[in-house]
């Protein structure tokens, strides 16, 4: 079966993780093999097609979900599919986050928690120690936040931040990462969220000298490295992403954080 050919698969479920962001779930044979971190390329038939990290690979129904919030056309089209309609997929492509020692740290902004839930899954079956701190606008864009209640146990810790306080701690996601960076000692940091909180998180990673792992996005056409729209610094995140190691992402800090490219290739700030 060729990861780039698209295949046609039937919703399965559906579940609302938030006001605006929905789960789909499917079954198919590639994703079922899927890692931590890689994405698809979703097609949603006479609208387009756009890249979507996987939110759940195979879980005990055998089914595998993309989670999407509604900020355009196609994300809009995507959730308004239902159980027994039809979607196209391509891949899974990318690489992928890498479980390494045991104790980590994971931090994720926004939708950012949906490609980090099946690396925490993989980290919960190592019986790793894990503190997560995770981050929204607002109490009702907060995703998976009954799912890591239930978790959030024994040797894993939960410090959740909205930016107007209405859950949790008030402020951004980063506010307490530079207390718990200096309170305690990690193996490895993951990250995803908007470019401008990961290079945040880059920054207090390099400053406190822990390794990072942070899930890149950038505007996908093909997935396989041809078009060049996802182009930061020496980099394609399609191919050599999105999964950016610490080592990496010294390599494009003149780029990282600050440019990325329009649809039109021309690059503008972040």
């Amino acid at each position: 079966m060729a990861v780039n050919k698209i295949r046609l698969v039937e919703i399965q479920a559906v579940k609302y993780e938030s006001h605006k962001a929905k789960s789909i779930f499917f079954k198919d044979e590639l994703c079922a093999e899927a890692k931590a971190g890689q994405f698809l390329m979703v097609w949603v038939p006479g609208v387009d097609e756009i890249p979507i990290s996987l939110s759940s690979i195979s879980l005990g129904s055998g089914l595998t979900s993309v989670t999407v919030a509604e900020v355009g056309e196609a994300t809009k089209a995507l959730n308004q599919r239902n159980i027994g309609d039809l979607i196209g997929i391509r891949g899974p492509f990318g690489n992928n986050f890498e479980v390494i020692g045991k104790k980590a740290l994971v931090v994720g902004g926004g939708m950012g928690m949906a490609p980090l839930m099946p690396l925490i899954e993989n980290l919960f079956k190592e019986r790793s120690s894990i503190t997560i701190l995770m981050g929204a606008k607002t109490r009702s864009e907060l995703i998976f936040l009954e799912r890591l209640k239930e978790a959030a146990q024994d040797d894993v810790k939960l410090i959740v931040t909205t930016d107007d306080g209405s859950y949790g701690l008030k402020g951004f996601v980063t506010v307490p990462l530079r207390k718990v960076l200096s309170s305690d000692i990690f193996e490895m940091v993951y990250a995803c969220g908007t470019e401008k909180m990961i290079h945040r998180v880059y920054s207090f990673t390099e400053r406190f000298k822990v390794p990072l792992q942070a899930s890149l996005e950038r505007i996908m056409r093909c997935a396989i490295g041809i078009c060049g729209s996802c182009v930061i610094g020496k980099y394609r995140v399609c191919r050599d992403g999105p999964v950016f190691t610490s080592e990496q992402l010294r390599k494009v800090e003149p780029e990282f954080g600050r440019f990325k490219h329009d649809f039109t290739g021309k690059k503008i700030p972040i």
